[in-house]
């Protein structure tokens, strides 16, 4: 049976609709354009609360919102495949986010004379994006404190909620031993009985995500559409036009037509799909002349551990604090956050089968039982510790990529090689770390590198150079002209800080160049 939506021209088609696609969509909606959104995972009711989790059927987590197959990892030559936090469902990924939005600094985005860039720099700068970056943080009501070792505008933030007993306790010994805390910037509107959904979906509308901040004030203007279940298989093309999207709903093949096509499936999906689209005139896939379609891709290194208060009440786990002084180095090292978890028996169950399922015991029967005695283990010896996590930035090399293969082609797989110069930085900030606590009781929680599989980025770089980016500066495809992209992979390094911010003040820009530029 033919969808009805099949019948129309569209302004925009957004593919995606997690943090980017729901605010570029949001956006274009807005302005009067007609948009269709497509995603992949299945609408869901507003009274769902799953988590991320592994769930393997399948079907049954796409129902959930959640990524349905592992993805596959070669990582320093060795493969494995484990569930990667990844969203599949209106919101995408940002849906289960703990909704930290934090901008950048201006040496993150530009070559700067006590912080030379390892790029030289974004096609775009601090200035550029700093109104975009007060927009989006508008738009997603973000509330905390400036960070008192920034040099720039603060961010128009709003008041935070006060802080717990232990928070203060915590914000009064960090402050004491030199370092600079202050409240992070959260998307939470902490309305009354606030459930504080980190790391889950919210029923309610107080978690300002893809969903809440984007795809449902877009739909409530009556001038956008969405299409869940419907999973996008390829872009159709003539010369450097998209002609249609090919895609699967509930099964069924489908054609959507637009005058304009925003990619926002996410660093690895928008890549992939562009590398599936290949044909007689793209060999190596849609728009990638460049030969970089999937390539440079980057994550975060997380740092984890273990930080026991001094004095405070024992009231939970708090998001509350973030840090820069690390971030504001001459080394690029990045935020040192909370993480909004303390180590409890479940919590240290889910890190340690993650950290099993990539490693060579992945395969032993019964090895996920095995995790059990040692979480209980340090549940007990760990008490009332929070969990702090420091980011450290990663760069680009083009030999970490996302894969396609045409044989298994709903696979996603990706390369990785860790860079000897990111565990130098590695090992250098861990060393800043232990200086940086010192008088606190702390303990790492890992001695490998350990990726942020939750902030790809960067396969879809945007530049100026047609022969060493993707995109154009405005996110158009250098080769296919009614293409646009919206999510991470835009992204040319991965800056010390969250993402999500970024992406959202990003789609903003984006979207006033084509509300801006008429229509071919």
């Amino acid at each position: 049976m033919t969808h009805p939506a099949t019948n129309i021209v569209w302004d925009a088609i957004v593919i995606g609709t997690g943090i980017g696609g729901g605010t570029i969509g949001r956006a274009l909606a807005e302005a009067g354009q007609k948009v269709l959104f497509l995603e992949q995972g299945a609408a869901g009711f507003r009274s769902e609360r799953n988590g991320l989790s592994e769930i393997f059927i399948p079907e049954a987590r796409l129902t959930r919102g959640l990524w349905p197959t592992p993805l596959r990892v070669t990582l320093n030559g060795q493969e494995s495949a484990f569930y990667a936090p990844l969203g599949a469902g209106v919101g995408g990924s940002s849906a289960f986010y703990a909704a930290t939005l934090e901008r950048p600094e201006r040496h993150d985005l530009e070559d700067t004379q006590d912080r030379p860039h390892p790029t030289g720099g974004w096609p775009v700068g601090f200035d550029t994006m700093h109104d975009w970056y007060a927009r989006a943080a508008a738009m997603y009501r973000v509330y905390g404190t400036a960070d008192p070792l920034s040099a720039e505008t603060p961010l128009p933030l709003r008041d935070p909620p006060g802080l717990t007993e232990t928070e203060a306790a915590l914000m009064n010994s960090l402050g004491a031993v030199g370092l600079h805390p202050y409240h992070a910037h959260t998307a939470i509107e902490r309305t009354p009985d606030c459930l504080n959904c980190l790391g889950t979906k919210c029923p309610r509308r107080c978690k300002m995500d893809g969903r809440s901040a984007g795809v449902e004030p877009a739909l409530a203007t009556g001038n956008a559409t969405l299409i869940d279940r419907a999973l996008v298989t390829r872009l159709a093309a003539e010369g450097d036009q998209i002609t249609h999207v090919e895609a699967r709903v509930d099964g069924v093949p489908q054609r959507f037509t637009a005058r304009r096509y925003v990619l926002a499936g996410g660093a690895l999906g928008s890549a992939r799909l562009l590398l599936a689209s290949g044909s007689e005139a793209w060999p190596e896939g849609l728009a990638n002349r460049s030969g970089l379609v999937g390539r440079n891709l980057m994550f975060h290194l997380n740092e984890m551990f273990a930080l026991w208060p001094k004095g405070g009440g024992d009231d939970g786990a708090t998001k509350a604090i973030s840090l820069r002084d690390l971030y504001h180095g001459a080394d690029r090292f990045g935020t040192v956050q909370a993480m909004g978890i303390r180590a409890s028996y479940g919590e240290i169950v889910h890190y340690l089968n993650l950290m099993l399922a990539r490693s060579a015991l992945a395969r032993v029967p019964g090895a996920r039982q095995m995790t059990r005695l040692p979480a209980a283990l340090a549940a007990r010896l760990f008490g009332h510790a929070q969990i702090f996590v420091g980011l450290l930035e990663d760069l680009p090399y083009e030999g970490n990529r996302v894969t396609y293969d045409p044989a298994q082609p709903d696979r996603l797989s990706v390369v990785y090689d860790f860079a000897p110069e990111l565990l130098a930085r590695r090992r250098g900030f861990r060393r800043a770390i232990r200086r940086a606590f010192r008088g606190h009781r702390r303990m790492f929680l890992g001695l490998t590198p350990e990726l942020n599989y939750g902030h790809p980025c960067g396969t879809l770089r945007f530049g100026s150079d047609p022969a060493r980016s993707v995109l154009r500066p405005d996110c158009r495809s250098h080769d296919v002209e009614n293409l646009w992209v919206a999510d991470a992979s835009f992204m040319p390094t991965s800056m010390g800080v969250n993402p999500s911010l970024t992406i959202a003040a990003n789609a903003l820009r984006v979207a006033d160049i084509l509300v801006k530029e008429p229509f071919q």
